[in-house]
């Protein structure tokens, strides 16, 4: 396990920021081919590059973009019934941009989102209520840098038979998946990253799929145009790239064969094995790593600290105005400035209804901490922490965040926690490495060969940790 802590407590790759050479672009003229199909010359670029050599700061997105993405026709699947084909399968599908998310109902959008997930995978983070929660509260939007450019496709009744979560961003900031160090080397290749596609929910590392589509016989033919539309959509507003991240595992194979870069992080997950009561799943774990748990929920009431959790109309507006106070708090000593307005947390709590689990800690009649937490179908998600300015409690980080959420996954009979990135601590509660998932199209290929060796390097990094955390995980022996 030391070796392991040891890895984990190292800078996050040791390969950041080590990319070959500025290229001979940024120095000297060389040959080029002709220009790639859908991708601008090189002599537009060159020119783009001169004007803006030494500036690393952002170009103003463009808001005046072509929404329109093309028609594509449909092929018969090899599995329709011919005699109804003609008059019941759709012919056409034209995606196209949308500017704010309420411009798609929320039936047309969930609708896709519980398709692409199943009711058994349900992630609430897809949902129309939580994505525009974040538009309507001014958190995610152009003067925050994350400027709505969602996908829309129809087919030529007008039928949404896909939608996808995309934002076109000024910044790498609320990502939770770090390419800081290719911005810079963007800059030292003379050229710009910014602006790129985001395609995620915004200040949310949770995994789910990205590319949300009905369930239907050309499911797989909808893919492959809303991804066609995707990479035309770079190429024609003339950025970086797009980044496609936290994606699930099977999208992330297929992006591979569309040409997109694979990268993997790690997070770290608790898995309910069956559990009947918080005891259970103490039994699993080793000796020390057991008493170690129960001292430290020991503290909690020896704090006179009552602990409470908090489902939908349980939740006050109070609730939310303390919450926030809590929340500013984390922010303003970990990050400098919050990603989140007040209003989201109001506008989320009351759109989301059950789906939100508010872990609060009392003091008396005083609120002094409190957990966010999601619910979905099979998983709990654990998403932002914070506790009064003025106190400290040990210990009650723990319990609010993680032994709260266990407690909640066995009531509800639950498979898993996920409790956000980062946090090697987390290992010794019982929350254990599993793998993350990022596609990445870069619009120059020189460039995105060296970022294509960049991730192959940090993957086997990645991997290395969680082999080395999982031979010396907390639990016993033969418990993974």
């Amino acid at each position: 396990m030391a070796a392991a802590a040891s890895l984990c407590n190292r800078n996050p790759s040791p390969f950041l920021g080590r990319f070959p050479p500025p290229h001979p672009l940024a120095v000297k003229k060389k040959a080029r081919p002709g220009p790639h199909p859908g991708r601008p010359s090189r002599a537009a670029a060159a020119g783009i590059r001169a004007l803006f050599w030494r500036s690393k700061k952002s170009l103003e997105p463009r808001e005046t973009v072509d929404l329109s993405l093309g028609d594509y026709a449909l092929t018969a699947p090899a599995a329709e019934d011919v005699s109804t084909a003609a008059e019941s399968r759709p012919k056409r599908i034209s995606p196209s941009v949308v500017n704010s998310i309420s411009e798609v109902s929320a039936n047309d959008w969930d609708a896709c989102a519980l398709d692409a997930t199943g009711p058994e995978k349900y992630n609430p983070f897809l949902s129309h209520g939580f994505l525009s929660s974040l538009e309507e509260s001014n958190s995610a939007v152009k003067e925050t840098g994350w400027m709505p450019r969602h996908i829309v496709a129809k087919d030529e009744s007008g039928t949404v038979v896909g939608v996808v979560p995309l934002y076109l961003k000024s910044h790498s900031n609320g990502e939770f998946v770090f390419d800081h160090s290719w911005a810079d080397a963007y800059y030292s290749y003379g050229s710009r990253y910014y602006p790129k596609y985001q395609c995620c929910v915004p200040f949310t590392p949770v995994t789910g799929p990205r590319i949300l589509l009905r369930d239907s016989l050309y499911k797989d033919q909808v893919f492959d145009i809303v991804v066609d539309a995707l990479k035309n959509l770079v190429a024609k507003s003339q950025v970086s790239s797009i980044h496609i991240t936290f994606s699930s595992e099977n999208e992330w194979q297929n992006l591979k064969e569309k040409g997109f870069l694979q990268r993997i992080g790690m997070q770290y997950h608790w898995s309910n094995r069956n559990y009947t009561c918080f005891d259970d799943f103490l039994m699993d774990m080793k000796q020390n790593k057991r008493k170690n748990i129960r001292q430290e929920r020991k503290k909690i009431s020896a704090q006179n600290l009552t602990m409470k959790r908090l489902r939908g109309n349980e939740i006050k507006a109070k609730h939310w105005d303390s919450f926030y106070t809590f929340y500013r708090n984390t922010t303003d000593n970990k990050w400098g400035s919050p990603y989140l307005t007040r209003e989201f947390f109001h506008n989320m709590g009351s759109k989301m209804g059950d789906q939100v689990l508010l872990v609060v800690a009392e003091e008396g009649d005083e609120l002094v901490a409190g957990a966010l937490n999601l619910i979905g179908g099979d998983t709990i998600y654990g998403r932002l922490w914070g506790c009064h300015p003025k106190a400290y409690y040990p210990s009650l980080h723990f319990e609010a965040c993680y032994y709260q959420a266990i407690e909640a996954a066995i009531e509800l009979n639950l498979k898993t926690v996920e409790a956000g990135a980062q946090g090697e601590h987390k290992i010794h509660r019982g929350y254990m490495p599993v793998p993350t998932y990022s596609c990445h199209y870069l619009l120059d290929e020189e460039f995105s060969k060296g970022i294509e060796e960049f991730v192959v390097r940090e993957a086997t990094q990645v991997k290395l940790v969680m082999d080395l955390i999982r031979d010396s995980g907390p639990f016993k022996e033969g418990i993974q």
